[in-house]
């Protein structure tokens, strides 16, 4: 990993009647910033931005600042030197893997508009932004100091300059696309992420914070369980549909707090009680309605002991991975991130929510609370197996987190 990474913004010239610039908001923020907020959270030292818009209110609390011309010497620390355009379109990943690649030194790579350059002596590319605000002018002055690279980038693509309505669109398509997570289940990746992507994609540029879609989630989902009360098929059915609606719409909060760079360790938390709340509201409903379907009791043992494995679940992924730790670390993860054994894979695997669509399925033929039988041995036998995976190889301090769902990935130390 390169030692320092400094990011470099800089302006292509005035933007065209109707183009966009780079105060041109996409997704609920400008360019500019979300570019800024991005490379301090991918790790960049410092950013700059060159120009003058470089002491624009848009950059107010992202750390960037203008280029200081009259110390330009010791602006630029050794390391790497990112240039690129202020209307580029760039997400955490995406720059990440910029800061990371393998580079050359002394050598200067080009990426798209901008460029990219590995040095212990920087100064000359310093005197050249002293003087200089427009990216070409840059991009000329280092081609001329530094030797082209011998091989182009290897697994960084130009980024997308949103230099026209139809590059804006393009840039929004990208940063919709890197929210989409990896552990995402089959299911979830296909049909979730897709409507809570879309959902997201509109209410970006609205005022409705991460916060306010969680509690709307867990809204529904203890509406769905109150539907579930019934052993009725209309509200069985409408149970269903409720419960999968929360399902989806968990993921708008964790979208939109990546997206608009307002993760939070309180709305991590919130989004995780909120989630267990309805997992036990659901099951508790499950059991009443079984029980009140076949008229037997034995279905309400069934709920206790979902509901027990529930608790039990939560209280123990708490105290494992989630207490405030000294130095920080991932809020939400994977069950151990740190020790990746088929156990915890296997618990990944089974804490994802695709099992939602078949419980949908059962809910159609208004036998939604059969989903109780395998749920009531299904939360004890994975609390038993996160005891299992503890005492084989507890993980250091701050480095656990709880098993991936479709909600938020909020860093403890994003703010």
């Amino acid at each position: 990993m390169t030692p320092t990474a400094t990011l470099v913004l800089a302006g292509s010239g005035t933007p065209a009647p109707g183009s966009p610039s780079a105060e041109t908001v996409l997704l609920g923020l400008p360019l500019v910033r979300r570019t800024a907020l991005a490379a301090r959270r991918a790790g960049f030292d410092r950013v700059y931005v060159l120009g003058a818009g470089a002491g624009s209110a848009v950059l107010q609390g992202t750390g960037a600042r203008p280029f200081p011309r009259d110390e330009a010497e010791s602006a630029l620390p050794p390391g790497r030197i990112v240039l690129l355009p202020d209307r580029a379109v760039a997400n955490v990943g995406w720059l990440r893997r910029l800061r990371e690649m393998p580079a050359e030194p002394g050598r200067l790579y080009r990426l798209g508009a901008g460029a990219v350059v590995e040095t212990p002596e920087p100064a000359p590319l310093s005197r050249v932004l002293a003087r200089q605000s427009l990216l070409p002018s840059v991009v000329s002055e280092w081609s001329a100091a530094f030797p082209a690279a011998t091989a182009p980038i290897e697994g960084v693509g130009a980024p997308v300059e949103a230099t026209t309505e139809a590059e804006l669109a393009a840039g929004e398509t990208f940063l919709l696309k890197g929210l989409v997570k990896k552990e995402d289940g089959i299911l979830t990746r296909l049909i979730s992420r897709k409507i809570s992507l879309a959902v997201t994609r509109r209410i970006a540029s609205t005022r409705i914070t991460p916060n306010v879609m969680t509690v709307v989630s867990v809204a529904l989902g203890l509406a769905g369980a109150w539907s579930f009360l019934s052993p009725s098929l209309p509200r069985q059915i409408a149970g269903g549909l409720l419960f999968l609606l929360h399902s989806i719409l968990d993921g708008c909060d964790g979208e939109l707090a990546r997206l608009k760079f307002q993760e939070s360790r309180f709305g991590g938390l919130l989004d995780f009680c909120g989630d267990n709340l309805v997992h036990v509201a659901v099951f508790s409903a499950f059991g009443v309605a079984w029980s009140t379907a076949i008229g037997q009791p034995w279905p309400l043992y069934l709920a206790a002991l979902a509901v027990a494995g529930t608790v039990l679940c939560a209280a123990f992924i708490y105290t494992y991975a989630m207490r405030p730790r000294p130095g920080g670390g991932p809020l939400l993860t994977t069950v151990s991130p740190a020790h990746r054994s088929r156990l915890s894979q296997v618990l990944d695997a089974l804490a994802r929510r695709d099992f939602i669509y078949f419980v949908m399925i059962l809910a159609l033929f208004g036998k939604a609370y059969w989903f109780l039988a395998p749920v009531s041995v299904g939360t004890p036998g994975f609390f038993l197996a996160l005891l299992v995976m503890a005492l084989s190889g507890r993980p250091p301090q701050g480095a656990a987190g709880i098993p991936p769902g479709p909600g938020r990935s909020s860093p403890e130390s994003a703010r």
